[in-house]
């Protein structure tokens, strides 16, 4: 008798936990950040971003253009504008004395490791009222080996420089996005 009476309220708590359950998550929405219906493409391709005074902005900002606007070029209407500052600066690890590295030698003579950190600050303000939408610091680093020569070694600065650049374009973009989606 007290087993059947705590089944059925237990029965009665699992219904009425359903139903609150699905009220809750009736809420809930999720939906593509590019879908069309949201018009995210539209508002992202009428988004102007500020010229570059840097080869390592530069890179992040034409990034940043082709993820907006698709490959279409310059937009004809900007509703939005993207002021954008990237930092970058290059690294690397020595290894001094490691006998373990070389069997015989005192010093390693291979590529030594390093990495590239480069950092974004951009705020996307909306040109017809001037509110800022979003203000936002985004950091990328790059893994490279850095060899003995110097000009390889500059150019595998220069090639970790553009590999962050790409990524930091693809997280500002989609920060960016999912602003404007909302």
């Amino acid at each position: 008798m007290l087993f059947d009476a705590y089944s059925r309220w237990g029965r009665i708590a699992a219904a009425v936990s359903v139903v609150v359950l699905s009220g809750a998550l009736a809420g809930c929405q999720v939906r593509p950040l590019y879908s069309v219906e949201s018009g995210t493409r539209e508002k992202l391709a009428s988004v102007s971003f500020s010229s570059a005074s840097d080869r390592i902005t530069q890179e992040v900002r034409n990034h940043l253009i082709f993820l907006a606007y698709g490959g279409e070029g310059a937009p004809t209407k900007t509703d939005y504008q993207v002021k954008l500052v990237v930092t970058s600066s290059a690294s690397s690890t020595e290894v001094t004395n490691d006998t373990s590295l070389s069997v015989g030698k005192s010093n390693y003579d291979g590529p030594y490791p390093g990495r590239v950190t480069m950092t974004g600050q951009y705020v996307l303000t909306r040109m017809s009222d001037g509110q800022v939408l979003r203000s936002a610091k985004r950091t990328v680093t790059a893994m490279l080996d850095l060899p003995q020569q110097e000009f390889a070694k500059i150019r595998a600065v220069r090639d970790g420089e553009n590999r962050a650049a790409r990524e930091l374009a693809e997280i500002i973009r989609t920060d960016i996005a999912a602003t404007l989606s909302r």
